[in-house]
């Protein structure tokens, strides 16, 4: 899932039930998140404009708030995927989105 609509970008996950494992939330353009309404913690992914790996977050809890300064977006996953994914900073990603038919 993605969102580019500042209202929805601002909104993020709040509001909405926790990810699933293998469900993301893109968010462009955004170098900061916040989780204040937020009744769950979440892993984030920081990334630059090339899909670079920027900062990675673990399991922000509830009314936290976390900013980077060279990041251009963000994915939000489900808290303890991080762990799973091994990622490291610096490394490139690739986006793929799937549609259900």
């Amino acid at each position: 899932m993605q969102t580019t609509n500042p209202l929805e970008r601002m909104r993020g996950l709040i509001g909405r039930p926790p990810l699933s494992h293998d469900e993301g939330l893109l968010i462009k353009p955004c170098s900061s998140v916040h989780t204040f309404g937020m009744c769950y913690p979440i892993d984030l992914i920081f990334l630059s404009k090339d899909w670079q790996i920027r900062k990675l977050v673990s399991t922000l809890q509830p009314y936290r708030m976390v900013w980077v300064a060279n990041a251009y977006m963000v994915v939000e996953i489900m808290a303890g995927t991080l762990d799973k994914l091994k990622l490291t900073q610096g490394l490139t990603l690739k986006w793929e989105e799937t549609t259900c038919v």
